[in-house]
């Protein structure tokens, strides 16, 4: 009688980043990711609040939501440059290009929604002193 053991497991590559036990292919959702996504989801979902109102506090809200939006894209920027730098040192180029590209579109939005809000705060201000009316 013979007795059957279980098949060898395959070899477990090391992670360079994380724990070691874990194979290089998956990776879970980091907790950055997540925290960026909820403040995205969540600043949009409160400039969509912002345009139905129809009263005076309109614009002010207009601005605090582009704020928001701009704090929102530019950590993604800045998470974006993080992540950048960790696929060039793996060597994982393609994958670098891409988040670059994705981090440079954030930091665009990122100027974009300062501008609006800069503005939206000036129209919202009203004429100011030595200003037109």
């Amino acid at each position: 009688m013979t007795s059957r053991s279980a098949p060898p497991e395959p070899p477990r590559m090391a992670s360079p980043i994380g724990d070691p036990s874990r194979p290089v292919g998956r990776r879970g959702v980091s907790p950055g990711v997540l925290f960026l996504a909820v403040a995205l989801i969540g600043s949009v979902a409160y400039v969509a609040y912002a345009i139905t109102v129809r009263d005076a506090s309109q614009i002010p809200l207009l601005g605090s939501g582009a704020v928001v939006l701009a704090i929102v894209f530019g950590a993604l920027a800045a998470y974006c440059l993080r992540e950048t730098w960790r696929a060039g040192l793996e060597d994982r180029g393609r994958r670098a290009l891409l988040i670059a590209l994705l981090g440079g579109v954030a930091a665009i939005a990122a100027s974009g929604c300062l501008a609006g809000a800069l503005i939206l705060f000036l129209l919202a201000g009203g004429p100011g002193p030595g200003g037109p009316g």
